[in-house]
């Protein structure tokens, strides 16, 4: 049964004429009679009676009309409901995120987002677990690392360095480091409470030592105002440390130094990756609040 049948039944009954029908509709009248006729064969009966001069509705016809009717109804209201989606952003995004990621790069686009899309309300959800995105209703999912198999839609956002940096204070007093094994002097912050791999150029992978960290945080963030503050030598995201050595706050000891090679804090060999999964910023058309 088709849609352009339904409608063809709805005017010749309006009507009562399927010339009339014809031109209210901008077809020919034999294109009118032949949905009329496919509409009856699909149903299996007449509903309208052509036998007289002017046309009547059979009883089946009487008896569908009114659904006919109503079908056609919702199916118009759907299409003006959806009218509005293919237009300006609206709706509820919900992006669940690291404190880190969240401070340092999605909330200073927050303001420019919103003057974009004043339709979206954003809520952010800042969290450093692992978030199953269908259960938790997550339209976005933004994370740090390798992607985990998923039927999910992900997009690289970006990829990151970590950088090893100290505060010019701390290297003032205790001395700059100029190859791994010049770190077993210092003080290192770690991120979390496990060792950390360190190498250098010269050596690699058969000169990697892992140190134990004197202070272990669990988030990048938190290690930053640590590291300011000169308590250590500290694996930053490229992306937090760069404007404070930009500044001269913090001293990045590769590659200014030659010999100490960047590597993700965890021990991976390749870089960190922020991942994102579910809609974009950009793209959003967000679930109703």
């Amino acid at each position: 049964m088709q849609l352009s049948d339904l409608r063809a039944f709805a005017r010749i009954t309006d009507l009562m004429s399927v010339s009339a029908a014809a031109r209210a509709l901008g077809l020919p009248k034999s294109g009118v009679s032949r949905a009329l006729a496919r509409l009856e064969r699909d149903v299996g009966t007449a509903l309208v009676d052509r036998s007289t001069r002017h046309l009547r509705l059979t009883d089946a016809g009487t008896l569908f009309r009114p659904h006919a009717l109503r079908i056609l109804a919702d199916v118009d209201e759907a299409g003006m409901a959806l009218e509005g989606l293919g237009g300006a952003p609206a709706g509820t995004l919900r992006v669940s995120l690291p404190f880190t990621v969240a401070t340092a790069l999605v909330a200073p686009m927050l303001p420019g987002f919103m003057a974009a899309h004043p339709q979206v309300r954003v809520i952010l959800a800042v969290e450093n677990h692992f978030v199953d995105m269908p259960s938790e209703g997550a339209d976005l999912l933004i994370r740090v690392g390798s992607l985990v198999d998923s039927d999910l839609i992900a997009r690289r956002l970006l990829v990151s360095e970590a950088w090893l940096c100290a505060s010019p204070g701390y290297l003032a007093a205790r001395g700059t480091p100029t190859c791994v094994a010049d770190l077993t002097d210092h003080t290192l912050i770690g991120y979390g409470d496990r060792a950390v791999a360190y190498q250098d150029d010269a050596t690699g992978e058969a000169g990697r030592i892992d140190l134990p960290p004197a202070v272990a945080v669990s988030d990048s963030a938190a290690l930053l105002p640590v590291a300011l503050g000169g308590a250590g030598i500290a694996y930053l995201p490229d992306f937090l440390a760069r404007p404070y050595a930009a500044e001269g706050r913090l001293v990045r000891l590769w590659p200014a130094t030659g010999g100490l090679r960047d590597r993700d804090p965890r021990g991976l060999s390749e870089p960190p990756q922020l991942v994102g999964q579910g809609a974009s910023f950009h793209r959003c058309a967000g679930r109703q609040p």
